[in-house]
């Protein structure tokens, strides 16, 4: 059963306004946020431009292994417009609710239809709330349920739903801790993933569940975040 690369825009439309149901920005206001970035693709988008209302410029890198570190974007009109360096097009615009101070930009390809942009993004609030210190957050861009052990955390997530689970009470002597993921494909469950993570404060993951657009298989794509500094305990 492949999946169709609408399928995968209509989860991340799906999620993106289930995440940012808050009031928008005033149409001339210009803020300031703090940006990280992470592309989902093969390959990355080149560095992109972001550009303020006054003209002043800011350079975002957007890998595809890990997340960037971060940089100040500006906001304009609610949204943040990412312009390509040689000809100067708009390459990607990311929607942000009001009050957002950090986010993680996570670009995947946009839908090869004439007018769309080259990159789509799906917009993150960076922090310990929407993101455990120490856990995972889990975002579903199947068409269909997804079901995911981790830990002791068992979380069934609908096409276009995210969630955060916190740090595993129960770990190993190594701070080991399964997470496993099911697909649902028709009637039936297929496993895609079972492995061990080490979990510790300062340190969490963030897992993507999608089916691969050109094989048609279950895929994860998982992304260690050690943005957050504080010291690590021993485990009793």
């Amino acid at each position: 059963m492949a999946c169709q690369p609408s399928d995968f825009m209509r989860c991340l439309l799906i999620l993106s306004l289930l995440i940012c149901q808050v009031p928008a920005y005033a149409a001339e206001e210009e803020v300031k946020i703090d940006c990280r970035f992470l592309c989902l693709e093969n390959a990355s988008p080149p560095p992109l431009i972001c550009v303020s209302a006054g003209g002043a410029e800011v350079t975002c890198k957007v890998p595809n292994g890990a997340i960037s570190k971060e940089s100040v974007c500006y906001v304009v009109e609610n949204a943040i417009t990412f312009l390509t360096p040689t000809d100067r097009k708009t390459a990607a615009v990311a929607k942000i609710p009001a009050n957002l101070k950090r986010a993680i930009l996570i670009f995947v390809a946009g839908p090869k239809t004439p007018g769309a942009l080259p990159w789509q993004v799906f917009v993150i609030e960076d922090s310990t709330k929407n993101m455990p210190d120490g856990g995972a957050f889990l975002v579903n861009f199947h068409n269909q349920d997804i079901r995911s052990i981790i830990g002791e955390a068992k979380i069934q997530l609908r096409p276009g739903m995210s969630t955060g689970v916190g740090l595993p009470p129960h770990r190993d002597e190594f701070n080991m801790a399964t997470v496993a993921i099911q697909f649902q494909l028709g009637d039936k469950w297929r496993d895609a993933s079972e492995t061990m993570l080490r979990f510790l404060p300062g340190i969490r993951y963030l897992i993507f569940a999608y089916l691969d657009p050109e094989s048609g298989r279950p895929k994860v794509r998982t992304v260690e975040d050690t943005k957050i500094n504080v010291s690590v305990p021993t485990k009793p």
